[in-house]
């Protein structure tokens, strides 16, 4: 993950943009990510942390970025690891201190082994100490530590900050709004996502395993540049789609079962969320299309209404009314329209949330501003969000007629709010019930 595809002065005008959210005289500490140990001496691939990402473009471990902002400057250092020929053979290319300041834009670079003397120099006579607290009680321990060799100077005359703040909010608020440059890389990210799914539909077939399918989607996201999946993939046929993260996918398909597939690439750091159901023989019987034409008119209505001034508290009603009006139609759900809304009755097959805001992280950071359980954030451009409603009636469910029992489906598309209304990022994975029987038919008639 490098800055190549985001320009550097992006990133300085981020570290810029966040100090003049601090008051005078304080400093700003943002750890980077840490390898993990997955067994022995082989370490999980790592991964930044993405509010570290977001402030510096830099994608090493370990290292530490402080900002400081006094009346008349904001200064930007970074700590890194230091060149270093015999750990490089063995682990590869680290970029320096020198390179860092260089490539990256800091007004200082030193390396990680000169982080204890100089932090102690910029903390002192602050005001005020900002980090993300809470995230990695290691990092917080350090923080303290750093602190406390500040306060043992208070004879010299040298004070130690008095005011905390946790600067996680600041950055996640900047995070929420997407510029150009990063929008650019999700529609790729997304594209190359929607390929992926249409290939999986192409590769779908009974007798084949769930892993395989995951497979065919890992190859389509590398091989246009998209090297590592955002999250673990759900391949879920027949049942497991009543298994929200499903990640096994160890199961054989059977025909005559739906395929559930939630997965999505990931470029230059930030993720895609693309979520399809489809018949594993490529064509809906009659109880898959009716439930899965209700999921579809549901997620269309909420999707149509994305535009500025609206939240997901709205969606969220627009989608509820569709899904228990269906689902009253096909005796699922019985009573009174008005009185299944108040008791929220189809929250018994729509189980989780209908979407969440989507960026550096799948799941990514803001505040929905919950009012009595409802997210009731304001919509505006730039935001970049899921719309994924759905209905799961698991295979032991004897409250309903057999026909519907062991059908899970999901739809999942990513939804830019844009000036005007909404943009779709995923619309080239096939979603109606004739786009998809065209792709797998058409796959089924060539073989």
């Amino acid at each position: 993950m490098k800055h190549t595809l985001i320009p550097v002065e992006e990133f300085i005008s981020r570290r810029k943009v966040f100090a003049e959210q601090l008051p005078d005289n304080a400093v700003a500490i943002i750890f980077a990510g840490q390898e993990v140990t997955r067994s022995n001496d082989t370490e999980y691939l790592f991964c930044q942390n993405k509010s570290f990402y977001y402030l510096t473009g830099f994608n090493e471990p370990d290292a530490v970025l402080v900002i400081e902002k006094n009346t008349t400057r904001i200064i930007s250092t970074l700590f890194c690891l230091p060149k270093d020929p015999l750990a490089e053979v063995w682990h590869g290319k680290r970029i320096g201190s020198d390179n860092a300041k260089t490539e990256y834009g800091f007004d200082y670079a030193y390396s990680l082994d000169e982080l204890t003397p100089e932090i102690e120099g910029i903390i002192a006579n602050k005001q005020t100490l900002c980090f993300c607290q809470g995230q990695h009680l290691d990092n917080d321990a350090r923080v303290f530590s750093w602190l406390e060799l500040v306060k043992v100077k208070s004879r010299q005359g040298i004070s130690a900050p008095v005011n905390f703040i946790n600067c996680a909010p600041l950055i996640d608020e900047m995070r929420l709004i997407k510029s150009d440059a990063e929008l650019q890389i999700m529609r790729k990210v997304n594209a190359i996502s929607g390929r992926a799914h249409q290939r999986a539909m192409e590769a779908t077939q009974a007798g084949v395993f769930e892993y395989q399918i995951e497979a065919e989607l890992l190859h389509e996201f590398a091989r246009n540049g998209a090297r590592f999946a955002a999250y673990n993939s759900i391949v879920a046929g027949g049942n497991n789609a009543n298994i929200l993260h499903y990640t096994n996918n160890c199961d054989e398909l059977h025909d005559g079962d739906l395929l559930l597939i939630d997965a999505g690439g990931e470029l230059a750091g930030y993720a895609a969320d693309i979520t399809r159901t489809f018949p594993i023989n490529g064509k809906f019987s009659a109880p898959q299309k009716a439930l899965y034409q209700l999921v579809l008119d549901a997620q269309l209505a909420a999707i149509e209404a994305i535009k500025p001034g609206t939240n997901l508290a709205a969606l969220n009603d627009i989608c509820h009314n569709v899904l228990t009006e269906g689902l009253i139609a096909l005796g699922i759900l019985k009573g009174e329209f008005t009185q299944l809304i108040e008791d929220k009755a189809c929250k018994q097959y729509f189980i989780h949330g209908l979407g969440h805001w989507l960026g550096l992280d799948v799941h990514d950071v803001g505040d929905y501003q919950m009012e009595n359980k409802r997210q009731n954030r304001t919509f505006q451009p730039g935001m970049v969000l899921t719309i994924e409603p759905g209905l799961y009636i698991p295979a032991d469910d004897h409250s309903v007629e057999p026909q519907w029992r062991g059908i899970g489906i999901r739809i999942e598309d990513n939804i830019l709010v844009t000036d005007q209304g909404h943009e779709n990022l995923t619309k080239n994975a096939p979603k109606s019930i004739a786009e998809i029987e065209r792709v797998m038919q058409s796959v089924v008639a060539s073989k």
